[in-house]
């Protein structure tokens, strides 16, 4: 029986950013959503209340002006490793409060696994190569800088 080599449709960016307005999952879910996706995973990184056994009470982030070009350079080569799947990335900057989405991802696809890599995929990308820096102040006064976000 001969077999069909179909090509590959590349992953499509539907949205890649750098935010100064709270982010929301749902948002996200929504944008990646179609009629061919039979699966989506979203990941939202919450600002926590504490790090290293230590209490924070917030958190600011900076971007270089670079930042949103090398988000949506970062999305697409993702979305390339990731045939078929549709992809949502945007990290805040600015002041935030414990309990806000500092990261927000959804990958959308025709099959649970492939929306799950490209996911996890996407987020490890973003937090590794995005050039976003972490200002933490914690409950005793001391501020710390922590590398890309």
């Amino acid at each position: 029986m001969p077999t069909t080599n179909q090509p590959s449709v590349p992953g499509e960016v539907v949205f890649a950013g750098i935010s100064e307005t709270p982010l929301a999952v749902d948002v996200a879910w929504d944008a990646v959503e179609s009629d061919h996706t039979g699966a989506v995973v979203t990941f939202g990184g919450i600002v926590r209340n504490h790090d290293g056994g230590r209490a924070v009470t917030q958190l600011n982030y900076s971007a270089h002006p670079s930042a949103p070009a090398r988000m949506l350079e970062l999305v697409t080569e993702v979305a390339a490793r990731h045939p078929g799947t549709r992809l949502w990335a945007a990290h805040r900057v600015g002041e935030l409060h414990i309990g806000d989405a500092a990261l927000v991802a959804a990958a959308a696809s025709a099959h649970r696994g492939a929306a799950f890599e490209a996911c996890r995929d996407l987020v490890e990308t973003v937090k590794a190569h995005v050039p976003v820096w972490k200002e933490q102040f914690f409950a005793d006064g001391e501020v710390q800088w922590v590398g890309s976000a």
